[in-house]
């Protein structure tokens, strides 16, 4: 098992890919905390299958985008399962609107939840991992942040962002044994792109720029994160991973 004993918190951990990742981790042996913002039945469910594989679990619920509910989840996170090697920034929303008609409160939403999460779970995990000289994190990007997209400038500035976090972080951090990484994504099937794949003209547009031909599904891109966040990955770091289908913007 590539992640034996590990400790492993993932954010936005309920649905869709984080569960996914969680799920993955707790299979290649690490116990993982849970973090979620609303769906108390949809964490649980994880937390509980993560149990049934034999690991540690809990289901932490908090706003990754508030600084002191962060740092409070992280702490509770290092508490119930005995510290932190492994963190994934996957925490997210989509609130569409064209530029031109965004409000504040929109881009606000979008770009904290996104950005300022990462920033906020990186800074109280590093602190921890920064003690045991070891740590793997990764953040989740897309392709809007690569190549941007109509209709989401919020989301595709944040995940950019993210980009810049990442390769800065991982040179600050590497002195400590603490390795920065990102996944960019195309269309996944979870809640979140459920508008996108239903709207025929956009499923068309998409699928036009995939090479695979087809939309990714939550386990396969479980594995790159169980690489990044593995010793398989030691000497890799500041890299952005593209696990898209072949996605050409």
């Amino acid at each position: 098992m590539r992640l034996q004993d590990k400790k492993a918190i993932v954010t936005g951990g309920g649905r869709g890919i984080g569960r996914a990742v969680a799920l993955a981790f707790a299979r290649e042996g690490a116990d993982v905390a849970i973090n979620y913002r609303s769906n108390d039945a949809a964490a649980q469910e994880v937390v509980d299958e993560i149990r049934k594989l034999g690991r540690k679990a809990a289901a932490l619920k908090a706003d990754v985008a508030n600084y002191q509910d962060a740092r409070s989840m992280v702490d509770q996170a290092v508490q119930g399962l005995g510290g932190v090697d492994i963190l994934v920034n996957n925490a997210g929303v989509s609130r569409p609107a064209m530029l031109l008609k965004m409000d504040e409160e929109t881009w606000d939403q979008v770009v904290d939840i996104h950005l300022k999460g990462t920033f906020n779970c990186t800074q109280a995990a590093a602190n921890y991992m920064k003690e045991n000289r070891y740590g793997r994190i990764v953040n989740v990007i897309s392709t809007a942040g690569l190549y941007g997209t109509v209709g989401q400038i919020n989301y595709a500035s944040a995940k950019a962002g993210i980009i810049g976090f990442t390769k800065s972080a991982c040179r600050e951090l590497a002195r400590y044994g603490i390795t920065v990484n990102a996944i960019s994504m195309g269309v996944i099937t979870t809640e979140m792109t459920d508008k996108l794949r239903g709207d025929e003209k956009l499923r068309e547009i998409y699928l036009s720029r995939i090479q695979l031909g087809r939309f990714g599904e939550p386990e396969e891109v479980a594995p790159a994160f169980v690489f990044l966040a593995s010793d398989d990955a030691r000497y890799i770091t500041g890299q952005v991973l593209s696990v898209d289908g072949g996605y050409v913007g």
